[in-house]
């Protein structure tokens, strides 16, 4: 649902530059340029950021 704030593999801290990441895609630069630019060079952590899907505003709809 949200960014871990870890990698769940290495347990670098990525959560910071999740917002950064998403606006450098969303203005239509390359995935893998945006990683390169973040420092993200490890595996685990591009998979991280490639593979996540978020769904907070879905979730957010059902209230308890």
């Amino acid at each position: 649902m949200i960014i871990p704030v870890r990698c769940i593999s290495c347990g670098r801290p990525v959560a910071q530059n999740w917002e950064k990441f998403q606006e450098k895609v969303k203005a239509g630069e390359d995935a893998k340029k945006a990683l390169d630019d973040l420092g993200l060079n490890n595996y685990c952590c591009r998979a991280l950021f490639l593979t996540h899907v978020d769904l907070v505003k879905e979730v957010a709809k059902f209230k308890r």
